[in-house]
C-alpha cells in the first residue's frame, strides 16, 4: 500500500455529495484529413486492447469507506480494473456546438467518482463541428494537482504528427526522478523514518511558520500595507452553500496579446489574468446587485513542484491578493491588484521550499475546517474565489495524427467558494476554464464574455493606437470609466 500526503489526504476528507473533489482536463482535436469514418472507434478499441494500467491510473482506495478515508488513506493497486467502466465513448448530435460540448461536460462533470474503483474516468466524445472530437479526462484531487497533472497529459501526447499507435493516457507512467518515494516507503521503518524527518523539519522551521502567520495577522490589522490576509474578503454571491451540479465555459485568448499588454502596464501576465477575472466579477456583480463595498480576494494556489518533477500528487502552496472588485476605474484597479500580487509574492518567497507544505497546511486548515464542520458558505470565506495559472506546452502536440487545438481546465468548487477559475497556457494560447455551481451562480458563463470585454478595455488603455500622437494623447486625458450599479 502507499499512504497519501496530508494535503492529498484532505482533498478526500472533504468530499461530500455537493462538493465532489475531482478535477478534469477537456482537449479538442482535429481529426486527420484522411481519417476514415471509423476513426474513433478504431481509437478506442486500440486503447482498451492495452491491458497495461500504470499508477496512478491503477491505485484505487484500500479504504474507500468514509472512515477509512479519514483515518488511513491509502492506495493499493487494483488488479481487476475494469476499462469498460472507466473509459466511455459519447456523441454530440452532429454537428455539435461549443456550447452543447460545454453543457455535456458540465453534466459529466456534475457526476461524483465512485470510491470503491479507481478515482478517474476518461470520456471521448465525438460529433464536435469543423471535424473535430473531444476527450474529457477527470480524476480525484487526491490523485493528482494542475502541474502533474498537465505535465502527465503532456508525455501522453507526441510532437510528431506522424506518430500512430500510441498508449492510451492510463498506460503512461510519470517519469520517476532523483529521490522519487517508491510504494515500498509504506512500511512501518520508512513511515517512523518519514515522521522524525517530518518533526525534525516541523521543528528547524517553526520560527519562519510563527513569522510568516505573524506577518499575516498584522496584515489584518493594517490592510494599508497591502499584504491581503485570510478572512479580508466579504461575504459575496460566489460564497454561500453549492449544490452538486456544475456549470462549465470556456474562453480562449493569444498568449502573446495578453503578455503585450502586461508589458505595456509593467505588469506579470499573472497580474493581467487576476485583473481580467476581477474585472469581470466586479461587472457581473453589479448587475446582480450585490457588489460588496470592499474588494473580492482570490485564493492562488502556487506551484512548489520542482520543473523535472514528474510524480503526481498535490504539491501546491497558496498566495491570497486583492481582487480591487471596489475599485470603479481599470487603471487603478490594475495598480491595486499589483501591488497586491506583488506582496503576496514577497511573503511567500521568505519562507524556504521545505516550510511550503506545513505554511500551506496552517493557511488552508481554516477552510478545510469550515468544510469539515459545514460551516463553509455560511460565514465569511477564507478567500472569496481561487483563480489558478497552469503553464502548459508550447508546441503543438497531436495523439493518432489528431492535432491537439485547445487544451481547458474543469476544476472543482466547494461551499463558500461556488465558482473557479483556471487558466491552461498550449502552444501560444491561454485557455480559461470557468467551473462554477450550476445553482448558486446563475447565468455564470457571462464572466467569459466578461473577461474578453475586460481585455479590450484594458488593451485600449495601456496601448493607444499607433496613429494617436502624444499631441492628442495630452488633449483628451483619461477619464475614470463609470458603471452602473
Amino acid at each position: 500500500m502507499k499512504r497519501l500526503g496530508t494535503l492529498d489526504a484532505s482533498w478526500l476528507a472533504v468530499e461530500s455529495e455537493d462538493t465532489p473533489m475531482h478535477v478534469g482536463n477537456l482537449q479538442i482535436f482535429s481529426l486527420p484529413e484522411d481519417a476514415p469514418e471509423t476513426f474513433l472507434r478504431d481509437m478506442l478499441a486500440r486503447m482498451k486492447a492495452d491491458a497495461d494500467v500504470a499508477p496512478p491510473w491503477c491505485y484505487k482506495l484500500a479504504f474507500s469507506g468514509f472512515l477509512g478515508r479519514l483515518v488511513a488513506p491509502s492506495w493499493k493497486v487494483d488488479k481487476k480494473l475494469d476499462l469498460d467502466y472507466h473509459v466511455r465513448h459519447s456523441a454530440l448530435p452532429r454537428p455539435g456546438s461549443e456550447r452543447e460540448l460545454g453543457i455535456l461536460v458540465s453534466r459529466l462533470h456534475s457526476n461524483p467518482l465512485d470510491f470503491s474503483r479507481p478515482l478517474w474516468e476518461c470520456h471521448i466524445i465525438e460529433g464536435l463541428e469543423n471535424n473535430r472530437f473531444a476527450l474529457y479526462t477527470k480524476m480525484h484531487h487526491s490523485m493528482i494537482d494542475g502541474i502533474s497533472g498537465v505535465r502527465l497529459m503532456q508525455r501522453v501526447l507526441s510532437k510528431d504528427p506522424g506518430e500512430i499507435n500510441m498508449l492510451p493516457p492510463w498506460s503512461v507512467r510519470p517519469e520517476r526522478t532523483r529521490g522519487s518515494k517508491t510504494d515500498s516507503e509504506a512500511s512501518i521503518s520508512a513511515a517512523l523514518s518519514q515522521a522524525m524527518e517530518a518533526l525534525r523539519i516541523q521543528a528547524d522551521m517553526a520560527p519562519r511558520l510563527w513569522n510568516a502567520m505573524n506577518r499575516l495577522i498584522q496584515s489584518a490589522r493594517h490592510p494599508e500595507e497591502g499584504l491581503t490576509a485570510p478572512f479580508a474578503g466579504p461575504v459575496s454571491a460566489l460564497n454561500h452553500r453549492v449544490t452538486g451540479q456544475r456549470r462549465f465555459a470556456t474562453q480562449h485568448y493569444q498568449l502573446e496579446r495578453i503578455k503585450k499588454v502586461a508589458q505595456a502596464s509593467n505588469g506579470s501576465l499573472n497580474d493581467i489574468v487576476l485583473y481580467l477575472c476581477g474585472t469581470a466579477l466586479r461587472r457581473f456583480l453589479v448587475e446582480q446587485d450585490g457588489l460588496p463595498d470592499t474588494p473580492l480576494t482570490a485564493g492562488i494556489p502556487v506551484n512548489i513542484r520542482p520543473s523535472d518533477d514528474q510524480g503526481t500528487g498535490t504539491q501546491i502552496s497558496f498566495m491570497i491578493a486583492s481582487l480591487a472588485t471596489d475599485e470603479a476605474d481599470p487603471l487603478e484597479r490594475l495598480k491595486s491588484i499589483k501591488h497586491s500580487t506583488r506582496r503576496a509574492k514577497q511573503h511567500l518567497q521568505k519562507l524556504p521550499r521545505k516550510a511550503l507544505t506545513q505554511y500551506t497546511m496552517l493557511l488552508m486548515s481554516p477552510y478545510i475546517l469550515q468544510l469539515m464542520s459545514g460551516l463553509g458558505g455560511r460565514m465569511r470565506p477564507v478567500f472569496n474565489v481561487t483563480i489558478s495559472n497552469v503553464p502548459g506546452p508550447g508546441e503543438t502536440l497531436y495523439y493518432e495524427g489528431a492535432r491537439l487545438e485547445a487544451m481547458y481546465p474543469v476544476s472543482l468548487i466547494a461551499h463558500g467558494g461556488a465558482l473557479n477559475i483556471t487558466c491552461l497556457s498550449y502552444a501560444g494560447s491561454l485557455n480559461f476554464g470557468f467551473t462554477g455551481c450550476r445553482d448558486t451562480l446563475p447565468s455564470m458563463q457571462k464572466l467569459a464574455v466578461y473577461t474578453g470585454e475586460a481585455l479590450d478595455e484594458l488593451e485600449s488603455l495601456v496601448s493607444p493606437p499607433p496613429n494617436q500622437t502624444k499631441s492628442n494623447a495630452r488633449k483628451a486625458p483619461r477619464k475614470k470609466t463609470a458603471e452602473k450599479s
